[in-house]
């Protein structure tokens, strides 16, 4: 049975697509499937066995560690890492948590509704060699703008900015990383994690694990209402 590593929720962003819902509530707080939408993540990570969790917060980030504390009431022991006084980006935010993640570790967003098997992305990662692998969807500018060259298990080009033709793919939302890829940056320095994905691919250095259905987020008012369809549903 795979061992599985911490993961990282990164959830400290400003939320402002969802302006005024998020002017007084952290976007994870929000409501879908009638439930904080925390609820359903934390649940699905119980599911896949994911033990610790990393909830790297910002603005607002106190209401959910009030509401959620320790974990044990969703099976799984969280802990809290804050950017502090100005935001950190997500990649400068997972810096500051690696002393709670250990040597390698998966990587999602708080808006993020993922609902796949874990243990085959970690066995991915280990397998593949590489400093990171991302979950990808062959999206085909469907949802959002395709922004991956993906190929024969291999992220060639992340590029968030920089349009290719060869572009069919997307970050799914889910990725693990060895923590050495982090730390060779500065400490409480604003930096985002596509930068350094990006980079990984340049050198050949980023696997990719393909995911066959469609990711939900909450990050934008029709992601919200579409998620909270689909949880309601489920439920």
């Amino acid at each position: 049975m795979t061992a599985m590593p911490p993961l990282a929720i990164l959830a400290g962003g400003l939320a402002t697509r969802l302006k005024p819902l998020t002017e007084r509530v952290p976007k994870s707080m929000l409501e879908a499937g009638g439930q904080p939408f925390i609820v359903h993540q934390l649940r699905l990570l119980q599911r896949e066995r994911i033990n610790r969790v990393v909830l790297c917060l910002g603005h607002l980030g106190e209401q959910i560690e009030t509401f959620v504390g320790d974990g044990g009431q969703f099976g799984v022991s969280v802990t809290y890492c804050y950017d502090g006084s100005s935001l950190l980006g997500t990649g400068g935010a997972l810096r500051l948590a690696l002393d709670q993640l250990g040597a390698e570790f998966l990587v999602m967003y708080g808006d993020s509704w993922l609902d796949t098997r874990f243990a085959p992305v970690v066995d991915a990662f280990r397998a593949g060699g590489k400093s990171a692998l991302m979950t990808v969807y062959r999206n085909s500018d469907q949802w959002d703008r395709s922004n991956i060259w993906f190929e024969n298990g291999q992220i060639r080009v992340y590029d968030k900015k920089n349009r290719l033709p060869q572009m069919h793919y997307i970050d799914w939302g889910l990725s693990m990383t060895k923590a050495d890829v982090i730390a060779a940056r500065p400490a409480h320095t604003a930096f985002d994690l596509a930068e350094v994905y990006g980079k990984l691919a340049q050198n050949g250095d980023l696997g990719g694990y393909e995911i066959a259905t469609r990711f939900y987020e909450i990050g934008s008012p029709e992601g919200l209402r579409e998620t909270d369809l689909l949880l309601r549903n489920k439920v």
